[in-house]
């Protein structure tokens, strides 16, 4: 057996181990306290969420909100990262757009939707206010990235007119990789909280805010515990994909600019 390989299933089973920890606290407590509409126990709160797997109101609200915190990233993705090109490019740029990237990081997210409602429908809040949380994040990381960039790599490259294509490929890209994963990873984590939390004050009909909403107002302490461990299932998996994308765009990226390194070398 290769060490990798135990090394990846000893990883597993720490990890296994943790998990299992913090299960039988959660039990003790729960036993202590003897109050299920205080703390449910996580045999109560698994037999919540078996319950609910089998109506097709849990999958039809796990559409509704995923779509459009999703749709929220990519918007905060998208546009994130072309403020950050422009603003690298031009200053002035940079100059109009920092205070608002200062504003939207420093101001309170209930606040944001708070406002938000008086512009928009409560059913496309989640989007909005995913965009606003990771959109500042995007930026501020692609910006880094760029500015990180090796000056004296870029003097070379405009001695010997090297495209800017290749100029993007083999010095920019290399210097936005980290900070990007690093805004993503963040980015992920914080659009999902936003998201549910604009729709727990908005109340959209049909979404996981909604479910999170009457079970606090009804004390199913049992169903709020399965739907926030839904959340948190629905938001690991969505980095796992994100991150495993990222990974194989990465590696491809690196096979393709050392191919073409190769291609260009003199015989």
């Amino acid at each position: 057996m290769n060490k990798p390989y135990v090394k990846r299933i000893r990883s597993y089973g720490e990890k296994l181990l943790v998990i299992f920890f913090w299960l039988l606290v959660w039990e003790i407590l729960s036993r202590r306290i003897n109050q299920v509409i205080i703390l449910p126990s996580p045999i109560m709160a698994a037999d919540a969420l078996l319950q609910l797997c089998q109506t097709s109101g849990f999958w039809k609200a796990i559409l509704f909100s995923s779509l459009r915190i999703i749709g929220g990233f990519g918007l905060g993705l998208v546009f994130g990262t072309l403020l950050a090109v422009a603003a690298y490019n031009f200053n002035i740029i940079r100059l109009l757009i920092t205070p608002l990237m200062k504003l939207a990081q420093a101001m309170p997210v209930a606040s944001f939707i708070i406002l938000a409602l008086i512009w928009i429908k409560s059913k496309n809040l989640s989007v909005l206010t995913s965009f606003m949380m990771v959109m500042p994040i995007i930026y501020a990381n692609i910006y880094q990235g760029l500015a990180a960039a090796d000056e004296k790599l870029l003097q070379m490259a405009v001695v010997f007119r090297i495209s800017r294509w290749r100029r993007i490929k083999a010095i920019y890209l290399p210097a936005i990789v980290p900070h990007f994963v690093a805004a993503i990873s963040v980015g992920v984590g914080l659009c999902w909280k936003a998201g549910i939390a604009a729709e727990v004050i908005g109340i959209p009909s049909g979404s996981i805010g909604q479910r999170l909403y009457e079970a606090k107002i009804y004390l199913m302490t049992k169903e709020l515990f399965a739907w926030t461990a839904v959340i948190i299932i629905i938001s690991i998996i969505f980095e796992k994909i994100v991150m495993l994308m990222l990974n194989l765009v990465s590696k491809k990226g690196a096979k393709g600019a050392a191919n073409g390194h190769t291609a260009n070398q003199p015989d």
